[in-house]
This record gives C-alpha cells, structure tokens and sequence, in this order.
C-alpha cells in the first residue's frame, strides 16, 4: 500500500506530506482546489510523463516521492530483481521523481538512479489510474485477450506457455526456410559458376610460390645470352695469363725470398696461396655456371603462358596464390551446401508443417479453454453490473478467431448491452459518461484480485451518476479497498461517507499573495462539515449536518454489514 506521498512545488502546491492508511479514501474540496494535483503526483511517482509546465511558478524543481509497503511476494519485488534495482522486500519501497525547469526529469527507486521506462515498469506494478475517459489498459481493445487470460488463471497458463514455445520455434524454422529458399534461388545461378571457377583453378595445379620461382627462371632465359657472354668473360680472365698465371708467378717469385725475411714475406705468401686457390675454385665454378646456361626460347614462351594463367586467376581470385587457394576452398564449401540444400530445405519443409500442426490442436486448445472462460467472465461483470444498478445489462466477450499469432489464433472485445433488446456494442462506443463509469468499476472489482496492484485510483468516475446508483458505486468501491487501497476523488456525498479516511483538499492565498494547496486529513467532526457542505452547498445548516451525520453512521453500518 501507498503509506506516505510527499509533493513539493508542483503546480499550486508548495509542500505536503499525507500520509495514508488502509482501506477506502476519499479526496474531497471544492471544485478547482487541486485535488487532481495529488492523482497527477502519484501518476508521475509511477512514471507517468511529466514536463516542465507543471513546475510551480518561480522553482527550478519539482519533488516527488512515494514511500510505499508491499509484501515480500508482491510481483513487483521480482521486477525490480530483473531491473537490477536492490530492493529489500522486508523494507518500504521509495520511489523519488524530480522535474526540472530545463525539461530534464530524474527518477531514483531506494536511492539508485533509474530510467523512465524502468520507474514506468515498476509503477505498472504499483498503481492503477482511472478516469472518467481514461480508461486504461482495461479497456483497451488490444489488451482484452490478456485480461480473459488472466482471469482464466493456471488453466490457461500452461497451455500459453507450450503455445508460446512451439511458436517460437516454427516462427524460428520458418525464417531458417526463407532464408535457404532465397539463398538457394539464388544459389542455383552461382553453382555453375561455382563449379567452373572451382575446375578453372584446380587445372592451373597451382603451387605456393611458384610466380616468384619461375620470374626468376624466365629472367635467366631473357638474359642468357648476356649471362654466357660475361661468365665466359670472367672465366678467361681468371684461369689466363692475367689471372691463376700471373698469381702463380707472383707466388714463386715470393717464395724464393721468403727464407729472406720470413716474418714479413711468409704470411704474404701463404696469403697468395689462399687467393690462388680461391681464384682457381672461382674459375672452376664460373665454368660449370657457364654449362646451366641455357638458350631456350620454347621454354621461355611456356614460362611466359604460365605466368600469364597465373596473373589472369590472381585478377579473378585474389591477389597472391595463397588467396586462389583460399577462395577455391571458401566456394568449394558454398558449392557443397548449395548442392545439399534441397535435402535441407525438405527437412525444414517438413519440420516447419509438424510445428505448424501442433501450434494449431494447442490453438484449439487455448479456444476452447477462452470460451469457457468467457462465459464465466461475462457472468460475473454481469452480477457486478446489477450490483452498480445496471441490473439489465449484458456483457459478453467476443472472440474472433483469425491467423496464427503469438497469442493463438483468437481475439478478443468486451462488448456491452445497457438497454433490453439492443446488441450488446464495444465498450469504446458507450456514451454515458455514468454507465462507463460502473463498468470500468465491475471490471476492476474482478480483476483487482488477480492484478495484485495494491493502489487504485479513480479521479471522478461517479461523475454522470446520482442517487442510487452512487450509492451503489461507494460500496462497490468501498468492497474493493478490502483487497487494496482505494483512492477517489469524488464530489458526491455519498461516495465519501463511505471513505475509512477523508482528505480535504483546500486553496489558501498566502502573506505574500501566492496561491497554495493544503491537504488535511479530517476527523470524524471536520468530516461532518464536509459532508454538509457537499450536501448543502455555501451555506452549511444544522440540518444539513444532521444530514451528514446519519449518512456517516449509515455508511458505517453498511460496512460493518
């Protein structure tokens, strides 16, 4: 339950902190006292829109923050877990929402800063708004499904489950099947390039390397002739008279001196030696050289047709050999699959049809559970409607049954009859502002105890009713806060005598000529003055609190009752 609102500085309130109870309360005060200020409050705390319009003249700020005690099973405690907010269910739940004058809000659930959309998730837990013609999820069209699935409970729930799991997997296999259909549509116009691309490259019995290799033999075989020449060259000049001749001369002249001086000759000489021998082994290996020479235009030509294959594939499949061979791999394995798809596509053909079936007996299913549950549902708004003084309406759950959703395949719309022979029509075409009024209310009696929102609040919704039927909404609304904590602002006196607690809510001009909005809660004595000025107008008589006292102790007899 709600235990304690704190407003400050929002629209014409500066500040107040009200504290609630449970059971039924009632807000009461004089037309444009700023009674909907506290609902406005409360809706922003749950994460209703805020801007910065609703600011009070000359603040930067407005503060709001809603102390709230749940049980430790309540829903919400579980959300908060998914959000990651740590929330202790043994503790209150504070929720503060701050609007700024630059537009900017903040929200912080027990002190940890959270988004919009997580303070919205949470507030949906929490409280439960209703106007006159905000209508909310109870009567939204699109919600009706959920809300007959609900109120079917754990006979529904299992099957939904099963329902949603297969359709999540056909949902998953069909898409697999599209895919492989197009893929494969698709696929069919490369395998034979594919194939052709594949043999193209495996007849070329590329090697690693070989580009490199065969540039080097092609440029011998360009320049052969030049080769020969300056071998030939070099050979006749090492081996001849200027070469291994002229350094053996050398070596012997030294030789025969060297008994001389053989500290400075000997080491030339055995240094001569090793150039001799180094020059003789030179000449020998430019003669041999000389041999692998070879004049070879025919092969020159084959190289040359080779390299250009080669060149000519690295233009078509990647820029070096080693990325050929990649590429042949990567569309051998395209090749394969593309090849095997039809046996694929069949199997998935034939597991999207199994899936499909099942959905469709568990569609059935969910049907014939929902039309069950329909005529049970209609019954007890109906009982509830006689209840509100509507003892000859009809309501009836329409189902409609259409294509394969994630939902079933049905529909649902909440239709109403309030007069005798005419159709029962949607609720969204209903005029009276009266008549919708009670059936918001028989609906939330119902489902106020499969919900589990502990806050409920109705902003007027006896607005177009009178006598007994208003009578009838206050002990309807009364038999609510039973299971939770009602909230409405009402002008007729018979709704709030039969409020636990009474606020009134009342505008003062300050000493500094500023407007500003008090909320009071009222004891047994100021509730007679209020109730006499509901039933009396301006002018309060003894007669009219007389009057207000006999409703008080009458509406407390019917709740004993």
């Amino acid at each position: 339950m709600l235990r304690e609102l704190t407003i400050r500085n929002l629209a014409v309130i500066a500040q107040v902190t009200v504290k609630f109870h449970d059971g039924f309360h009632v807000l009461t005060g004089e037309t444009g006292a700023g009674k909907s200020i506290i609902i406005d409050a409360l809706a922003l705390a749950a994460g209703g829109r805020g801007s910065a319009e609703m600011i009070r003249h000359g603040n930067d700020r407005a503060d709001i923050e809603a102390l709230f005690d749940l049980p430790p099973r309540h829903p919400v405690w579980e959300t908060l877990r998914k959000l990651g907010v740590e929330a202790d269910p043994e503790e209150a739940l504070l929720i503060r929402r701050e609007l700024q004058a630059q537009g900017k809000s903040s929200s912080r659930i027990n002190g940890q800063s959270v988004t919009l959309s997580m303070l919205r998730e949470v507030g949906e837990h929490l409280v439960n708004i209703h106007g006159q013609h905000e209508h909310q999820s109870l009567l939204r069209t699109d919600r009706h499904l959920e809300w007959l699935d609900l109120f079917a409970g754990e006979e529904i729930s299992g099957q939904k489950e099963a329902y949603s799991r297969i359709y999540q997997q056909y949902i998953s296999v069909g898409k697999e099947r599209r895919e492989l259909e197009q893929k494969s549509r698709q696929g069919m116009q490369m395998l034979d390039l594919y194939r052709y691309q594949i043999e193209e490259i495996e007849q070329a019995s590329l090697k690693v390397g070989e580009d490199e290799s065969l540039q080097d033999e092609k440029r011998k075989l360009t320049h052969a002739e030049k080769l020969s020449d300056a071998v030939a060259e070099a050979h006749e000049l090492l081996y001849g008279s200027k070469g291994l001749a002229a350094i053996s001369r050398a070596l012997n002249r030294l030789q025969e001196v060297s008994k001389v001086d053989p500290v400075a000759l000997q080491p030339l000489v055995e240094q001569l030696q090793s150039a001799y021998y180094g020059v003789e082994d030179a000449a020998y290996q430019l003669r041999d050289y000389r041999e692998t020479i070879e004049f070879n235009p025919a092969r020159l030509e084959q190289i040359d047709d080779r390299l250009d294959l080669i060149h000519s594939l690295k233009r078509k499949y990647g820029e070096s050999i080693e990325l050929i061979v990649a590429y042949k791999l990567r569309i051998q394995t395209e090749a394969s699959q593309l090849e095997n798809s039809d046996e694929l596509l069949k199997s998935l053909t034939e597991q999207e049809a199994h899936l499909l079936s099942e959905l469709q007996s568990l569609a059935e299913k969910l049907s014939a559970v929902r039309r069950a549950t329909s005529r049970v549902l209609a019954a007890q708004i109906e009982q509830e409607l006689a209840a509100l003084q509507m003892n000859r309406s009809v309501f009836e759950v329409k189902l409609t049954s259409g294509a394969l959703g994630v939902s079933g395949t049905d529909a649902a719309e909440f239709l109403l009859s309030t007069n005798p022979g005419e159709p029962p029509k949607s609720l969204a075409k209903i005029a009276s502002g009266g008549e919708m009024s009670r059936v918001m209310l028989a609906l939330k009696a119902i489902f106020a105890r499969i919900d589990e929102i502990p806050v409920l609040v109705f902003d007027e919704v006896d607005t177009g009713v009178s006598g007994r039927a208003a009578q009838a909404i206050a002990e309807k609304l009364s038999l609510l806060s039973r299971d939770c904590q009602v909230f409405a602002i009402t002008h007729l006196p018979q709704v709030a005598c039969m409020a636990d607690h009474q606020y009134e809510i009342a505008k003062q001009v300050t000493e500094n000529s500023r407007t500003t909005t008090s909320v009071t809660e009222l004891e047994k004595a100021d509730r007679v003055e209020e109730l006499a000025r509901m039933l009396g107008g301006v002018e309060v008589t003894e007669k009219t609190r007389h009057h207000a006292q006999e409703m008080l102790a009458l509406a407390e007899s019917r709740k004993n009752a």
